[in-house]
């Protein structure tokens, strides 16, 4: 009986931990996202900022977000907790300077309604991967792969603007989006098990979902979203 309560004490152990460390993930998660929203409608009610991103700010923002999440993912097994999550306020921060735009394009409530489409649909998905006993792995390759052909396809696009092409890609791109946050949702216990529950494991999760997010996001954007006049 002895030994009967000790492993079940070890288990409760273990899932209390899981769920703390999911709840950083999420806290993060949700911390950069309103940093991002607050950014964003900041940058876009001031035009002054929006005249210095229309000058060529906008892409030396988005060289430094990239190269940001480039030296995030791979220090971030070298670098403290501190540091990771700074690094990720500032991404999450200068990903709401370059997504201002999308204020200029859509209407503010069509914004907020496909905001809470996306939190519907990326609730559901993230739920499905951390419940289902499927092992998703094996989708990874193919969604790298889809991901590295949305990425070309959408870079020859701005030169054929090609009408139906753009909808395909859409529809492609929220498709392939809602396959990685299942993915990574799932994986999440993967980097809490190698990472001991670390706060810069917690960041590096909060950091894939928090992606998967805002690209999910932009492309229900560009299907639902209502365009201003």
């Amino acid at each position: 009986m002895a030994q009967k309560f000790d492993s079940d004490s070890f288990s409760f152990s273990q899932q209390l931990a899981v769920q703390s460390f999911i709840q950083k993930v999420y806290s993060w998660m949700a911390a950069g996202l309103l940093l991002t929203g607050l950014v964003s409608l900041w940058t876009a009610s001031t035009p002054a900022v929006m005249q210095m991103l229309a000058r060529g700010a906008f892409w030396v923002l988005a060289i430094a977000e990239i190269g940001l999440v480039f030296w995030l993912s791979a220090s971030i097994h070298k670098i403290s907790a501190q540091a990771a999550s700074t690094a990720f306020l500032i991404y999450s921060a200068l990903n709401g300077l370059t997504l201002s735009w999308i204020f200029l394009i859509y209407t503010a409530s069509s914004i907020a309604t496909v905001f809470f489409i996306t939190a519907g649909t990326f609730a559901a998905v993230s739920l499905f991967g951390w419940t289902t006993k499927a092992d998703l792995s094996s989708l990874r390759g193919y969604m790298v792969m889809a991901l590295i052909g949305l990425v070309i396809a959408s870079v020859v696009n701005m030169f054929i603007q090609s009408t139906p092409f753009y909808w395909i890609l859409s529809y492609a791109g929220v498709a392939i989006f809602i396959g990685l946050t299942a993915y990574d949702t799932q994986r999440l216990k993967e980097l809490h098990y190698t990472g001991g529950g670390s706060s810069q494991m917690a960041i590096q999760g909060a950091l894939m979902l928090y992606l998967d997010f805002i690209n999910m996001f932009i492309y229900l954007l560009r299907i639902f979203g209502r365009r201003r006049d």
